[in-house]
């Protein structure tokens, strides 16, 4: 997990201050073509793990039953008796289908490089970039808090639709639901939005168009309009709420040259979300 070769990666600082020469952007048309291929790979993986995991789940769970039952339920019976995934069974199936996605492109699609990960451990160790990921944590927090705030006195109600999962994962489960929210999540979710996406047409010369294409993925994968239940004017407003962060820690990749930066940054906005939900009382 690292930045692209710093051949490719514009204007990024060197460690003695001096400037990398800006190489000429390719050809939009292939990188974007890898952009849209990579996306929605990411999309059929996910999908197609996730129904695995359910139909996994759904076979264990019918095997239990009618065990229980001595294998005299009729089929019909059986069915209606299966009922749905706990918030833990959930969380997991949510860990496998988008960690198993992410490890998977970033293996396949854009494995990094020795001399990739050699340049991004060693700006992992500057504290400059450790300033950006306190930064940068903190600013989206506040920002996705105020944008909260703002949403609600104009008579919305932008709660995320993954809150009442994390709320009732919570409950049940703290210590792995926080493990969950504060580290894996935004591990696998840094490794497949900001260094297979937006990393893609970063090192193809085009930052600023991968910043608002992989931040809108990254908005979509986490709210997908029509299916969450929320009203259209508050799906959108929610919509806008994960551009700007994930615009953010895009920006902190490229600004730092190494992944563990967003991953940092979006670990510490995570843990004060989840801190601020469980002290307000949800």
């Amino acid at each position: 997990m690292s930045e692209p070769a710093s051949s490719s990666v514009p204007s990024a600082p060197r460690a003695d201050g001096m400037r990398i020469v800006v190489p000429p952007p390719l050809p939009l048309r292939g990188p974007l073509l890898a952009f849209g291929l990579d996306a929605l790979l990411a999309l059929v993986m996910m999908f197609a793990l996730m129904m695995a995991c359910y139909f996994g789940w759904a076979l264990w769970r019918g095997v239990r039953l009618a065990m229980q039952h001595d294998g005299a339920l009729a089929p019909d019976a059986l069915a209606a008796q299966l009922g749905a995934p706990g918030a833990l069974v959930l969380i997991v199936m949510t860990l496998i289908s988008m960690g198993c996605t992410s490890l998977l492109l970033y293996v396949w699609r854009r494995r990094a490089t020795p001399a990739e990960r050699a340049h991004s451990f060693a700006a992992a160790r500057r504290f400059r970039t450790w300033a950006w990921v306190l930064a940068a944590g903190v600013a989206t927090f506040l920002l996705s808090s105020l944008l909260t705030w703002c949403g609600r006195r104009l008579g919305l109600e932008p709660n995320p639709s993954n809150l009442a999962l994390i709320e009732a994962g919570f409950a049940q489960y703290p210590v792995f639901l926080s493990l969950f929210v504060v580290v894996l999540a935004p591990l696998y979710e840094e490794v497949l939005f900001r260094r297979v996406l937006f990393g893609r047409l970063w090192a193809a010369g085009w930052p600023v168009l991968g910043v608002a294409l992989s931040s809108a993925v990254f908005a979509l994968m986490h709210e997908i309009p029509g299916l969450t239940g929320n009203p259209p004017l508050t799906t959108v407003f929610l919509l806008a709420v994960y551009v700007a962060m994930g615009a953010v820690f895009a920006v902190v990749y490229r600004h730092t040259g190494t992944l563990w930066a967003p991953i940092g940054a979006h670990m510490l906005n995570n843990a004060l979300a989840l801190g601020m939900l469980q002290a307000s009382g949800g």
